[in-house]
């Protein structure tokens, strides 16, 4: 499975937090949620952080989910 990457994020004064996916917004979060992104960002891998806070994240099943008889 390939590492996400295209995700950035800008911080904002008043504590709001902007994920942009390749140039286009993915997600704001705001007040505790975007101090607890902001250390788990700094602490760790920030692509697969972003991925996992947009929903853009990717758990490899996508293949056998497609390939299912309910979803023929």
């Amino acid at each position: 499975m390939p590492r996400p990457h295209g995700f950035s994020y800008e911080r904002f004064g008043d504590g709001r937090v902007a994920i942009t996916h390749q140039g286009r917004p993915a997600g704001t979060l705001r007040g505790a949620r975007a101090e607890k992104f902001l250390a788990e960002v700094g602490a760790g891998d920030g692509q697969l952080v972003m991925a996992r806070w947009t929903g853009a994240y990717k758990h490899g099943n996508e293949r056998a989910a497609k390939n299912h008889p309910r979803n023929g």
